[in-house]
């Protein structure tokens, strides 16, 4: 389920497929086997705006966690390039052939961290996350030879902002695969289905037969793609661009 909710487009067609054989379905079938009175009419009114507006209550909960999502990702992406920056700039402070180390190391690990950002494709971007560790094991290790020849605050200072580093990346891969729920996601789509079957069975005349049965079935549709799209790093057209990463590895150099 999780890999078909991060490719949105492929959602929305199977959803729209599935929301329009609903409404049919409650509009056809459904009404054949169980007509719709008159004098319930009121009753089965209450029921319908119930179900949708518990739909729209879903949804707009799931865009709200989508977007804090994203949101929290374009931060971290910032708060990436921040420490590594710092690090670059405190990498000055070890000796000169340990600091050209590691100011190589850190540019290496920035083209790394940018192209991670950039990749969809997962072959790809297994070598990039195998490349990332490597790169981490050498930072780390050029840290530690700081420590161990200063061990002093200036070389605390060093393995603190490499820390610091490293963490950061740590924390943009948690904020990447933390979604929305599953369980958030079936709820929605039965609910969905569910409304489009009372919209089905509720219509009358030529709504019944054109325009009804392809307007919420769309709607909801697109809501939820939207959602999936914002909630899928890597899947989606909604992502974040690494902007800040992209500043820093142009104020580096070549």
């Amino acid at each position: 389920m999780r890999a078909f909710i991060d490719h949105p487009a492929v959602l929305f067609v199977v959803l729209l497929a599935l929301f329009v054989s609903a409404v049919a379905f409650g509009a056809f079938v459904l009404r054949r086997w169980a007509l719709l009175p008159e004098n319930d009419r009121e009753d089965f009114n209450l029921v319908q705006t119930s179900t949708l507006t518990l739909l729209a209550l879903l949804v707009g909960f799931s865009l709200s966690m989508a977007v804090n999502r994203y949101d929290l990702r374009k931060t971290l992406e910032e708060s990436e390039a921040n420490a590594i920056g710092t690090e670059y700039s405190r990498a000055d402070l070890a000796d000169a052939a340990t600091a050209a180390k590691i100011k190589s190391a850190l540019i290496r690990y920035t083209k790394l961290r940018l192209a991670n950002y950039k990749t969809r494709a997962p072959d790809a971007l297994a070598k990039i996350v195998s490349d990332t560790t490597n790169v981490e094991a050498e930072l780390w290790q050029l840290a530690t030879q700081v420590a161990k020849a200063q061990p002093t605050p200036i070389g605390a200072l060093v393995v603190s902002g490499m820390n610091d580093v490293l963490n950061s990346q740590d924390y943009s891969e948690a904020a990447r695969i933390n979604h929305i729920p599953l369980g958030a996601w079936y709820l929605m789509i039965i609910i969905a289905l569910l409304g489009c079957v009372v919209q089905g069975y509720g219509a009358k005349g030529s709504l019944r037969k054109g325009l009804l049965i392809t307007i919420l079935p769309t709607t909801v549709a697109l809501s939820l793609a939207l959602i999936a799209d914002i909630d899928s790093p890597k899947g989606g057209m909604i992502r974040v661009e690494p902007r800040d990463l992209g500043r820093l590895m142009q104020s580096l150099g070549p």
